[in-house]
């Protein structure tokens, strides 16, 4: 008896290992494929001869792509199962990326287009599998696939151009390696294809309760929130290496400055979610992510020597860090249980997405226009003060489509 039990034991803990480091290793790519675009644009631009518009618009496509697929990808997972739509999702991004790099500019999209879908899917169902599996350890368990979505974030742009000039593979290369970590995730995570669980009824009351979360403020709000820390981070990632290169920093230089954004929010990734999850509600949380974000981008704007300058990045890093693990984190707790939590997240990420996705090409139009990044620093600065607002309501602690929200 007791041997059964120590195997069976020794079962649910190695299901969990698995569970775990395939986690980890889907986080691993939610954002290399994106970030590793911002330090390469100048290359792509030169080489392609787009204008700085159209080059934004390979950061802004697959933020559509999580702005029309995200309400999708919910219903999708309840067909196929939620383990097998992440493994279609994962195999999707290592075509994209082998698409992408290969070197024409209707393959250049075509691929961003696919990232896009696969990282777009993977993004929704993951807030929701957590809250499924770990119910009472969100807050640990968010942060640590967070974190590891920002190590590989943070190392993308940094080694994007060295491995473009250095190691002579061209921006084509540069964005391939990012394959490599995306196919090393397909096979992680096969082992929770067996996993799969079947179709449960009841489908049509879910769909109703997804369909009025767009009449809860607390949803709205959080959607809010999403939307535009997303779309300040974006807007980071695909510009500040140009923002640095007109202050006359070095691209190689202005690329690692992108991965100081990235590491500079790593321990935040996991800190805030732990920290959430106990306070009784977030605003204090969403304020101080305001206050510090507010400082890096007016800093960034007045400008001043390299420490200064890096000190400001630091700033906006810890600020867009806390802000990515601070509204996954809501998203399950302001829900009620995995399911909900699913169509919550589809919302946040999909409204949320449409409004990230103006960023990163409306600030490479004003810059074309006025050859200058004052103006798109100064919308910054009113789009954090916006983000701040709609977050302290999202703090709040109450779940979504609960009586009393509703009245509010």
């Amino acid at each position: 008896m007791q041997k059964s039990s120590l195997i069976q034991s020794e079962n649910v803990a190695g299901r969990n290992f698995l569970f775990i480091a395939g986690i980890i290793f889907v986080a691993f790519n939610l954002r290399p494929a994106i970030t590793s675009v911002g330090p390469l644009v100048s290359m792509i631009r030169d080489d392609t001869g787009m204008s700085n518009g159209a080059a934004g618009f390979i950061t802004t496509l697959p933020l559509l792509a999580f702005a029309l697929l995200s309400p999708i990808a919910p219903k999708v997972a309840k067909k196929l199962g939620k383990e097998m739509t992440i493994f279609l999702a994962l195999l999707l991004l290592v075509c994209g990326i082998l698409t992408r790099s290969a070197g024409w500019v209707s393959t250049l999209f075509i691929g961003t287009g696919f990232i896009g879908i696969g990282v777009a899917f993977c993004n929704v169902l993951l807030p929701g599998m957590v809250k499924e599996a770990y119910p009472t350890k969100v807050g640990l368990m968010t942060g640590i696939y967070t974190v590891a979505m920002a190590i590989c974030a943070g190392l993308a742009p940094g080694i994007s151009v060295p491995l473009a000039e250095n190691a002579g593979l061209g921006w084509q290369g540069s964005l391939t390696v990012w394959g490599v970590v995306a196919l090393a995730a397909l096979c992680v995570w096969v082992p929770q294809l067996k996993q799969r669980q079947s179709i449960t009824n009841g489908s049509a009351k879910k769909t109703s309760e997804s369909r009025s979360l767009y009449k809860s403020p607390i949803a709205w709000q959080l959607t809010i929130f999403m939307g535009l820390q997303s779309l300040i981070y974006f807007c980071f990632i695909a510009w500040l290496p140009e923002m640095l290169v007109s202050k006359g920093i070095d691209t190689t230089t202005a690329g690692w400055m992108v991965s100081i954004i990235q590491f500079s929010g790593i321990p935040f990734n996991f800190i805030i979610p732990v920290v959430a999850d106990k306070l009784p509600n977030q605003k204090s949380l969403v304020l101080g992510i305001g206050i510090i974000c507010i400082i890096g981008i007016v800093g960034l704007l007045i400008g001043g020597n390299f420490a200064l300058l890096t000190f400001y990045i630091i700033c906006i890093g810890i600020a867009t860090g806390a802000s990515l693990s601070l509204a996954l984190t809501l998203i399950a707790l302001r829900a009620r249980n995995a399911t909900q939590a699913a169509d919550l997240s589809g919302m946040a990420q999909s409204i949320g997405y449409i409004l990230a996705a103006l960023g990163p090409i409306a600030l490479g139009i004003i810059f074309d226009t006025l050859h200058s990044w004052v103006l798109p620093l100064i919308l910054l600065i009113i789009i954090t003060i916006i983000m701040t607002i709609s977050g302290m309501g999202a703090g709040r602690n109450q779940y979504v489509l609960e009586k009393k929200e509703e009245a509010v």
